[in-house]
């Protein structure tokens, strides 16, 4: 009988008892349900011990029902594999950051803490490549002592080494026809040692990928430590591999978890059932900070994902850098291409250019042919020619159109897609570029009215300084929240869109022909927007050891870039997000960007170490969301197993309240104007001034009335926390439709706390 992966976690939340025996054994219960010697021994996968308790193992549906009925078994649910959420940017960061303060701390980059404060960063990720120069643990003092954990021995054990920067590393296997390959936490796919040294990788000058986007690497906090969790592989990331990873770096001492993974936007886990919110859950109960990438499935709406309000959720941006590879035209026209190739193509256009469509194969449809699709065209109308090719078909990648004209002899490709250009892709030797819709129509005009069209397709350049920029990155997730839209998600955005950082040494694939493996390499994704942030939460915990993970998650939203633009109704007087041009951030469409796109804004590197005042929350006040939410007790145990001595879900408990939540953000939903809303906040002061005076100012949204109580707040040595509350109201006969968006700032004339919110009719 096919055996499945099924994880079950047992309700008690302590994982010893007094005498430090399990209280429910696994291997208990293992017994009372497998006969078989050898069948328990091959069955069990992970045991879970640290943060929570339970274990990951094969087994029949039968089996996992007969589990999930034994005293102290509160789960037992499917293992799911979750996917992927796949320099200069850290430079842009700090260039676009205006931070109004009276002392300026320095560069986020460039600070060093040292001793006992170092942060350590938790990576759950592909792996990592050790003997990257980011990982390099010159000029770097001892491991801190409070460290816990381990280098684990791998069948490349003799080459593969921690050190004082990489400190710790681990793999977890879960089947053994699967990861064979897999007895290491070496990264054999890029991803994890490319979020690894974004986060937390050394500042090495004179890097590029093959002479683009040089400069000098860095990540967000070359102070810190890391540790690699090696839990995804080729075909994915096993929820029981997340869990066991989870289990392990509460035990190791890490101080902030960086997952740039998740689930697709159509999978919505319930938070009961989903291993990176249930592991998420007893981190932050451990105080360690959660940073999770939104996922790549914008630019639709409500495709969220990791919306748990313990986990800060990061969406992605773009940044002032632009890789152009233009096409000329005959006739002395060029037009702006968008790509990663190194064409060796005349500089002069001589190659004879013709658009899909005439090409079309006497069996195939004119759609097909357009788009390029393998087998629709006609290989000696291809052959020696650069080809025009629509890009809508959404079943084809333009990964595999290149290799089509290859096959029957083209010499290069121009795509035509508004998304795909607006992120460089590589492609190697093979001249590829793509071109927005509006272009394209300009290149069809000219072969339409040209006897004889040519073009060529000129080699990358890097164009530093690109404006507008930065943008909401097409492929970002967007709110609201799948969950609830109560609660604001994404929280923050982060530079994600052809992130320059490590790459292992041995991808000979990657290479260009004649070329070595590349040492860096250009990435885009939520998955690069989320070590952006883990590397600025490292560092503020390494400056204020004892601050929560809520507190560093406030820091960070509240201080997110913005600026006040006065226009005319209905938007009298809006704080927007700003770019490069002074003016507001928008969609790579060009429309304007909300929350729902960008959460609090784009991240500060700066403005998240002095905060000023920060919004506190603590398992209490989860549990509550969760109660809100309509978790009964028994739900609720499936992800806190130990719950406080009498704790209950009051009568009272709704969805409404969620919008209590003590967050950074502020979001309130079935607003029909009929009725106020109310909602209540608490802040701490934070800020170097114990005796202080912040006064409110409201950057209202269109048609609802805003209205803080009280709008003043007095702070003394003696009263570090404050409460106000905000009423939402209707402004005119005809209710909100849709969604609004605005924010409440407070601010003392040294920090500004500016908090989003969104008011909506669903």
């Amino acid at each position: 009988m096919k055996r499945r992966v099924i994880e079950f976690i047992s309700c008690m939340g302590a994982t010893t008892s007094s005498d430090g025996s399990y209280r429910y054994d696994h291997a208990q219960i293992m017994t009372s349900v497998l006969k078989s010697s050898t069948m328990k021994q091959n069955a069990l996968v992970h045991t879970y011990r640290h943060g929570f308790s339970g274990f990951a193992a094969h087994l029949t549906e039968e089996e996992a029902n007969s589990i999930a009925q034994k005293p102290g078994v509160v789960s037992v649910f499917e293992d799911p594999v979750l996917q992927l959420h796949t320099t200069r940017s850290w430079d842009f960061l700090h260039y676009q950051t205006d931070l109004e303060i009276d002392s300026n701390p320095g560069s986020v980059s460039d600070s060093k803490s040292q001793g006992p404060d170092d942060s350590i960063i938790g990576i759950l990720d592909t792996g990592i490549w050790p003997e990257s120069e980011s990982f390099s643990d010159k000029n770097m003092g001892s491991v801190p002592t409070r460290w816990k954990g381990t280098c684990m021995g791998s069948d490349d054990s003799d080459s593969f080494k921690c050190n004082r920067k990489l400190i710790g590393a681990r793999y977890y296997n879960v089947s053994d026809a699967v990861s064979a390959k897999y007895h290491s936490a070496r990264d054999r796919i890029g991803h994890g040692t490319h979020v690894a040294s974004t986060a937390a990788g050394n500042s090495l000058p004179d890097v590029s990928y093959y002479g683009l986007a040089s400069g000098t690497a860095k990540g967000g906090s070359p102070s810190s430590r890391i540790a690699m969790y090696r839990v995804c592989t080729f075909i994915g990331c096993q929820g029981s591999a997340i869990l066991a990873a989870y289990d392990d770096a509460i035990a190791d001492g890490v101080d902030v978890l960086s997952l740039s993974l998740g689930s697709s936007a159509f999978f919505k886990p319930e938070f009961s059932t989903d291993p990176i919110a249930i592991g998420a859950y007893h981190a932050v109960a451990n105080n360690i900070t959660v940073v999770c990438s939104a996922g790549n499935d914008g630019p639709s709406s409500q495709t969220v994902v990791n919306v748990a309000p313990w986990i800060l959720t990061v969406a992605a941006t773009t940044i002032d850098r632009d890789f152009e590879s233009d096409v000329a035209l005959g006739g002395n026209k060029k037009i702006k291409g968008e790509g990663i190739n190194f064409s060796n193509l005349k500089k002069t256009p001589s190659y004879p250019l013709i658009y899909g469509s005439s090409a079309k194969s006497n069996s195939s449809k004119v759609d097909d042919a357009r788009n390029c699709k393998p087998d629709s065209l006609e290989e000696n109308k291809i052959k020696g020619r650069i080809v025009l090719c629509d890009n809508d078909d959404g079943e084809y990648s333009p990964e595999e159109k290149l290799d089509e004209l290859k096959r029957l002899g083209g010499v290069g490709l121009v795509l035509n897609d508004d998304e795909t250009r607006a992120v460089a892709s590589r492609y190697g030797d093979f001249p590829l570029t793509v071109v927005s819709s509006k272009d394209a129509s300009e290149i069809l005009s000219y072969i339409n009215s040209t006897k004889n069209p040519v073009a060529t397709i000129l080699a990358t350049v890097t164009v530093e300084e690109y404006k507008p920029a930065p943008a909401v990155a097409y492929f970002s997730s967007r709110g609201p929240s799948y969950a609830t839209k109560n609660l604001l998600k994404p929280d923050i955005a982060a530079p994600g869109v052809n992130i320059l950082a490590a790459w292992i040494g041995n991808d000979t694939e990657e290479a260009p022909k004649g070329k070595d493996p590349p040492l860096f390499n250009l990435l885009s994704g939520t998955s690069m927007a989320c070590p952006h942030v883990s590397g600025i939460a490292a560092t503020v915990k390494a400056q204020n050891p004892s601050w929560s993970p809520s507190a560093i998650r406030s820091a960070i939203m509240t201080t997110a870039r913005s600026c006040v633009v006065r226009t005319s109704w209905p938007h009298p007087h809006w704080t927007i997000q700003k770019n490069n041009l002074k003016a507001p951030i928008t969609t790579q469409s060009g429309a304007a960007a909300t929350a729902y796109d960008y959460g609090a804004g784009e991240v500060s590197p700066t403005g998240s170490l002095q905060p000023g005042l920060v919004y506190e929350t603590d398992t209490g006040d989860y549990l509550q969301f969760l109660c809100n939410y309509g978790y009964d007790i028994s739900t609720i145990k499936l992800i806190s197993p130990t719950l406080p001595d009498e704790f209950t879900c009051p009568k009272t408990a709704n969805a409404d309240l969620i919008s209590d939540l003590n967050y950074p953000s502020i979001a309130v939903s079935k607003f029909n104007g009929k009725e106020s809303k109310k909602v209540s906040r608490t802040v701490t002061n934070v800020g170097s001034d114990a005796e202080t005076q912040y006064t409110v100012s409201v950057s209202p949204a269109s048609g609802v009335d805003v209205k803080v109580i009280p709008d003043t707040l007095k702070f003394t040595k003696n009263t570090k926390k404050l409460s106000y509350q905000v009423i939402f109201s209707s402004n005119r006969s005809s209710p909100v439709k849709g969604a609004v968006f605005g924010s409440i700032t407070w601010t003392n004339g040294k920090y500004k706390v500016r908090s989003p919110f969104v008011v909506s009719s669903d």
